[in-house]
């Protein structure tokens, strides 16, 4: 769950953006590192990211620790309160802890982020040409409204609809994916438990992380609708 979620935070970060800013500057350089990194995201299979980032950062570079779970065999893990380490190593002010944790997600969330940023960019992309192309947009412009507040003020608003009903959709999908990432990182989290239990037939664990992603799913979903009324009130109707 945390893996998944910090992933998901930093795919929103990066590819929103930078959806927006290539349909701002279509036809730029930007515009198309966008559409590159969209196809590149759908292409390359997960396995083989994790692949090539581990033989390079951690074997040839030696820039992240060994890819062997959440923390370090050294590192005492902090009192368990919320389950995310970042966040339990905080409250216990365990800085060593909260460091290494840091480190640890590095690799397997610049994996699941770099699937996830590939849909997101290309959905923000669309949306925002969509939107830019409207007849109140271009009224808004010929009143003489600075470009840059046509964008972030009107524009964008209305671009974020589709695109955190994407969110939710690839939350589901990270959900997913991180089965396979957390085997190859040896991370403890529910992905691997759960390709624990379908290797050993574990019927009882298997229906319990269907349940488990199915409500996390349904959250996700209701938390995208209210902020979707809060951006257009005719989504409460």
């Amino acid at each position: 769950m945390e893996l998944t979620t910090v992933a998901m935070l930093l795919a929103v970060l990066l590819g929103v953006p930078l959806g927006v800013w290539g349909a701002v500057r279509q036809g730029s350089w930007v515009d198309h590192v966008t559409r590159v990194l969209a196809v590149a995201g759908v292409a390359l299979p997960v396995f083989w990211v994790s692949l090539v980032l581990i033989y390079l950062c951690f074997y040839r570079w030696h820039l992240v620790p060994p890819p062997m779970g959440r923390l370090g065999a050294l590192v005492t893990p902090p009192p368990t309160v919320t389950g995310f380490l970042l966040i339990d190593s905080a409250l216990a002010r365990d800085w060593a802890a909260l460091g290494d944790a840091a480190r640890q997600l590095i690799l397997p969330v610049a994996v699941l982020a770099f699937a996830a940023v590939a849909p997101l960019a290309r959905i923000a992309r669309t949306s925002m040409l969509d939107v830019l192309a409207t007849p109140y947009i271009r009224a808004t412009r010929s009143l003489g409204v600075p470009w840059r507040s046509v964008v972030w003020t009107y524009a964008l608003r209305n671009a974020m609809l589709p695109v955190l009903t994407m969110v939710a959709i690839v939350y589901g999908f990270l959900l997913g994916g991180s089965v396979l990432v957390e085997t190859l990182f040896a991370w403890p989290g529910m992905g691997r438990y759960a390709f624990n239990a379908i290797s050993g037939n574990d019927y009882p664990a298997v229906q319990g992380f269907i349940l488990y992603a199915t409500v996390v799913y349904l959250v996700i979903f209701v938390l995208v609708d209210l902020v979707s009324a809060l951006l257009d009130p005719r989504v409460q109707t």
